[in-house]
């Protein structure tokens, strides 16, 4: 062990003031995952659990957070878990750390480069787990903040090149890899800034990355062809506002959607891949993932028009109602936002019945759910993850699985969102019970967007922009899962193709149910 790091380890850190203990700790860390030294990591644990313990400013509590994700990670890299194991204890850590220092309220005011750190790190982990949709999402929330930051540029090259290995479409797939090699390439360009020694240590897997897509690719023919304002946003300004609101938000059910916020990718391409079955009929699974789709274009739409009205609807006129002195916000509009939000959680339950079906799972109706699908019924908890899908190597559907992870459920573990809670309990008072919304104007600085629960446990009370923004997450993780949903099965798909024997194959070609016919 170097001498500098058993001094360290010996040191009595907790004696420090809180910003020379902090930094004590991530020295720590860092030696500790160069050298593999497991004793460091736990001195650095119990200095990090000590810290907690103090009354700290909110940007010492984000860098708990943060510390306490890359002393995880170091464990990890120490370990050096099977890369294809399902559940990861360490893992789930780590992000719920990095989460928490994310969702923080003063997280915007930290230091640009640490918010970059965090948000990059936090990317990286969705990632591995197949959750690449998202994962994207915060890689480009780090590059609005520092443009030129080359981790986030260069691991969102290698996250783009993962994600297109997953899609079916092959001139998508050739549009991620241009969009992929771009992104490495820039990660390495005169300019970018480089936060640590690790970005040079990165360097040479950039590059590696990038040479293998140029090599593979004719990227300059997919340059030449690639007109991403061909196509149409729609007839009337109603329909190109919404259209643009989609792209923006990135919220149509179509890959490009995740690179491109222009004309290009305005429509909702998402479909099954072509379903092998040995019973007669059509697949059921093909009409159900319609409905799915229907259920979601219309919650987003309904979200859509709720945040957009800017004046009272003829629906709301004579309506007789109290006033309540609390600023409520009754409106057309304000339901909107409401069945929107209910309409996209309902979508995760959907998907797991969807999954029970497709995988063959064989659960009883009343045994499934988005949380518990994946697992053995009998047992206590922690029940074990069902074979049938720990020995799939299918990394959407793997995505698909850590996702059920931020769905809260009273008999599950702690969930990966930090937020699960709260959005869950949303959901059960639009469903059972009584959510009360409030003008944002006069409610928001106030109550600090929190939500306020009344003391018989009845009504849950928030303000109607804190309520629009959880409804914009719900929406963006259905999304996410319908997506990861397809492209689980395109490969569970060719899984099934490879072991299928030989023999007579008759196939349906099915046309498409006409937007004419839509009404």
């Amino acid at each position: 062990m170097d001498a500098f790091l058993k001094r360290l380890i010996d040191a009595p850190i907790e004696r420090l003031p809180t910003d020379q203990a902090l930094s004590a700790a991530a020295t720590l860390i860092d030696l500790s995952h160069e050298g593999g030294i497991a004793a460091g990591l736990d001195r650095a644990e119990q200095v990090l659990t000590e810290l907690g313990t103090r009354t700290l400013a909110a940007a010492d509590e984000i860098l708990v957070h943060y510390f306490q994700a890359n002393l995880l990670a170091a464990r990890r890299a120490i370990a050096q878990p099977d890369p294809w194991a399902w559940e990861d204890a360490c893992l789930e850590a780590q992000i719920l750390a990095l989460r928490k220092a994310v969702n923080h309220d003063e997280f915007p005011k930290l230091d640009p480069v640490r918010q970059c750190q965090i948000l990059t790190n936090l990317a990286g982990c969705l990632d591995t787990i197949g959750r690449f949709i998202e994962a994207l999402e915060v890689w480009d929330r780090a590059l609005r903040i520092i443009p030129t930051f080359a981790m986030a540029l260069g691991n969102r090259g290698v996250g783009l090149s993962h994600y297109a290995r997953s899609l079916y479409d092959s001139g998508h797939v050739g549009i991620f890899a241009l969009e992929a090699h771009d992104s490495l390439a820039r990660s390495a360009e005169e300019g970018a800034v480089i936060d640590s020694a690790a970005v040079e240590d990165a360097d040479a897997y950039f590059t590696r990355h990038r040479e293998e897509i140029a090599g593979y690719f004719p990227l300059d023919e997919i340059r030449s062809d690639f007109k991403p304002e061909r196509g149409s946003l729609g007839r009337s300004r109603l329909e190109r506002d919404y259209r643009s609101w989609c792209l923006a938000n990135r919220l149509f059910l179509n890959p490009l959607n995740d690179v491109v916020q222009a004309p290009i990718a305005a429509h909702d391409v998402l479909t099954l891949p072509s379903i092998s079955t040995s019973d007669p009929g059509m697949p059921v699974v093909i009409g159900f993932f319609n409905q799915l789709k229907q259920e979601y274009v219309s919650a987003r739409y309904a979200l859509f028009e709720g945040l957009q009205a800017d004046k009272p609807h003829f629906s709301d006129r004579w309506v007789l109602q109290y006033n309540t002195f609390d600023y409520p916000s009754l409106s057309r509009a304000t339901e909107l936002l409401r069945l929107g939000y209910r309409a996209a959680y309902s979508l995760f339950d959907k998907i797991a019945y969807f999954i029970n079906s497709y995988w063959s799972v064989g659960h009883k109706p009343t045994q499934v759910s988005f949380r518990s699908v994946w697992y053995e019924v009998k047992g206590k908890p922690p029940k074990p993850l069902l074979t049938q899908f720990s020995l799939l190597q299918n990394w959407p559907l793997r995505g698909l699985f850590w996702l059920s992870k931020d769905i809260f459920e009273e008999q599950a573990r702690q969930a990966l969102e930090p937020e699960a809670r709260d959005l869950a309990d949303l959901r059960n008072h639009l469903e059972h019970k009584y959510l009360q919304l409030h003008e944002g104007w006069a409610w928001r600085a106030e109550h600090a967007h929190k939500l306020e629960l009344s003391s018989d446990g009845l009504r849950i009370s928030l303000s109607r922009d804190d309520f629009a923004e959880k409804a914009m997450l719900v929406m963006k993780k259905a999304r996410a899962a319908l997506i990861y949903l397809s492209l689980a099965v395109e490969q569970e798909e060719r899984r099934r193709g490879q072991k299928a024997s030989p023999g007579l194959v008759g196939e349906m070609t099915l046309s498409t149910w006409e937007d004419r016919w839509k009404f």
